[in-house]
């Protein structure tokens, strides 16, 4: 899972994923945390053909059912496996609310020694993440106040040679030891590459299923790294 990520500024967007509109003031990237804002990317709901628009909304999908904007459960990450199933996130994805999240790094735990130490992701060729979303836009019934959200989509990694070394191990519940390897649940988040953008964004369910894969371990630039605090933004 994660849970700290630094977003790209905006004219790195538009220079990346050319979204048609522009922000009143000009998205000046830093760092993102749960239920902090940031930018994402998006089919345009106003286009009735296909273009992108560039959104701020809270990171952290507020679902459809929600009575309240100040949901108390986490939702900024989900998990692929339960996408058809899962309340929060089963009608996003079934209406097409895909999303690309860009992000210069992400950090993760790694508990290799025994205690936290973080690292950072970036990617090899220097060019900004852009990763898998789903977005809801919420209308408080109330007051009529709308509140766009978004979440961020992770893998199960026990297969990969680098995230799979991610992340404090699930103990057993009785005896309160790791689990076997086997049977933690390492996650990872979901790259979308360029020329994938279209077929994520506009394409069906199953186009938007196929591209529901980990990364190469090439792709990464990863290492030790002291995150900063999660309050700029």
């Amino acid at each position: 899972m994660c849970n700290l990520y630094g977003s790209t500024k905006e004219a790195n967007v538009r220079k990346h994923w050319r979204p048609t509109n522009s922000l009143a003031n000009e998205w000046p990237g830093g760092i993102v945390a749960p239920r902090k804002l940031g930018p994402f990317v998006r089919r345009a709901k106003d286009d009735v053909g296909y273009s992108r628009e560039l959104v701020v909304g809270r990171w952290g999908l507020v679902p459809w059912f929600s009575n309240t904007a100040d949901i108390k459960y986490a939702t900024n990450n989900a998990r692929s496996e339960e996408l058809t199933s899962k309340a929060s996130f089963k009608m996003p994805w079934a209406r097409g609310q895909r999303c690309i999240i860009p992000a210069d790094w992400f950090d993760e735990p790694n508990w290799e020694s025994g205690k936290n130490v973080w690292w950072r992701f970036k990617r090899a060729d220097a060019e900004p993440w852009g990763l898998a979303g789903l977005w809801n836009t919420w209308t408080d019934k109330a007051s009529g106040e709308i509140v766009e959200s978004y979440t961020m989509l992770t893998l199960h990694a026990n297969s990969h040679p680098l995230m799979s070394r991610m992340h404090r191990p699930d103990l057993d519940p009785a005896t309160k030891r790791p689990l076997p390897f086997e049977q933690q649940d390492k996650r990872s988040v979901i790259p979308i590459e360029q020329a994938d953008v279209d077929q994520w964004l506009a394409g069906t369910v199953e186009d938007a299923q196929a591209l529901l894969r980990l990364a190469p371990v090439e792709i990464f630039d990863a290492g030790p790294s002291t995150p900063p605090e999660p309050t700029l933004i």
